[in-house]
């Protein structure tokens, strides 16, 4: 049986400020050394599935760049591997991806050629470990026609997903994307797809301009669910969307908690991704290091308190690192403090700079108050940080800000530079 998988990789993941301001949402570093795209990634491949279309559209030079030929995941190989699929304007109905279904119609090329029996479809922005083949057994064994993956949220969260209703048997007996009223159920779907290719491809050849096939949640799903076979697979593992800012940042902090069930050294599992040669990471003979991620080519001479700090960075004599997240090659300078922040890559924080400064946590940022509300400060890509300045809590400071942009020295709480 021929099973192809294709990773839905466009989004514009706006809800994550700055960080997705020069990239799309999978390529965001995570975890130090990998990038979002990396788990699903690794997932197809410790499943046993070769045979993987990445779909980008937003930014897609540095998920590009990242994935290549598909080298380190193994997915570089003469039959099958990995192929990057962009949309593109034709005479026809070809055009820039309107929505997740929408996508994949675009490409249904790519499935014919294929000659797939069953299609995987995946969000390129989840982080979890998931065998597949447990899933496709589940599909095989109730002869579905689509099966959803899915997981038990808090009744409080139910309007962020598509929410099942289901049988004794699992199946599928009624869908509601997002829905407003709590009363639906605690069933959410993963985003994570198993079709059989025939009836995937006829179900969005069915859409017309007056009904048109968009997206999973909304159009596609709840019509199968009235006319096919479609059941949900449970799954019970550790699964987040670290689509927003605070969900990226509860995200990283998490890692660095030994009791999460959630293993990034499983030999047996491996999280694979593309990496640089860096040399090993240097503590220094005054460093303070304390519940933290530290990656290969840091140099620490400070202190460092409940961190992630991906390859390269570099921290002084003298500054402190608290609660943060410090993307590849950023230097932070003598007497520097950071206390939740999060800081892109190729960032220089002058010496004496405080960054995440105040006690209330509160105070909503004056543009993004919908991203920043709880206390988490943002630095774009290569960012100057004068030294000896403060700035305060759910700052966002844009890429490529040098020091001339900080006229007024100090950056109040919820300011944008």
């Amino acid at each position: 049986m021929r099973v192809v998988a294709m990773i839905l990789a466009g989004g514009e993941g706006s809800r994550l400020s700055v960080l997705s301001e020069k990239r799309a949402k999978p390529s965001v570093p995570f975890a130090g050394k990998y990038r979002i795209i990396d788990f699903p990634l690794s997932n197809c491949v410790n499943s046993g599935i070769f045979d993987v279309a990445v779909l980008t559209q937003y930014r897609p030079h540095s998920l590009n760049d990242h994935i290549g030929i598909g080298k380190p995941w193994d997915l570089d190989r003469a039959r099958g591997g990995v192929r990057l699929l962009q949309p593109y304007q034709g005479r026809n109905d070809q055009s820039w991806y309107k929505g997740t279904s929408d996508a994949i119609y675009q490409n249904l090329n790519f499935i014919l050629e294929h000659r797939a029996d069953l299609v995987l479809i995946l969000s390129g922005d989840h982080i979890y470990k998931m065998d597949y083949t447990t899933l496709i057994e589940t599909h095989r064994r109730n002869q579905a026609d689509l099966t959803v993956a899915v997981m038990e949220v808090a009744l409080e969260e139910t309007d962020r997903f598509g929410i099942m209703t289901v049988d004794e048997q699992d199946r599928v007996v009624e869908f509601t994307e997002k829905p407003r009223a709590r009363d639906k159920g605690t069933l959410a779907s993963m985003g994570i797809y198993i079709f059989q290719a025939d009836a995937l491809v006829r179900r969005l050849s069915e859409g017309s301009d007056h009904h048109p096939r968009v997206d999973f949640g909304k159009d596609v799903i709840p019509a199968m669910v009235a006319e096919d076979r479609v059941f949900a697979h449970r799954f019970g593992g550790y699964w987040v969307d670290v689509g927003t800012i605070q969900s990226y940042w509860e995200t990283s902090m998490q890692l660095l908690d030994p009791s999460l069930d959630f293993d990034l050294y499983d030999l047996d599992w491996l999280i694979r991704t593309r990496s640089e040669e860096r040399p090993a990471a240097k503590i220094g003979p005054q460093a303070r290091v304390s519940r933290s991620i530290i990656c290969n080519g840091c140099t620490v001479r400070g202190t460092v308190e409940r961190s992630v700090l991906s390859p390269g960075v570099y921290v002084s004599p003298g500054a402190v690192v608290r609660d943060s997240v410090v993307m590849n090659d950023t230097w932070i300078g003598p007497g520097a403090i950071l206390d939740r922040v999060i800081i892109d890559k190729q960032v220089v924080v002058g010496a004496g700079a405080h960054v995440g400064v105040g006690d209330d946590l509160s105070v909503p940022n004056k543009t993004q108050p919908d991203k920043l509300t709880t206390g988490v400060t943002v630095v774009g890509k290569a960012a100057h940080i004068p030294p000896g300045i403060n700035v305060g809590r759910n700052v966002v400071i844009n890429a490529d800000r040098d020091e001339g942009d900080f006229p007024g020295g100090d950056v109040p709480s919820g300011e944008t530079i």
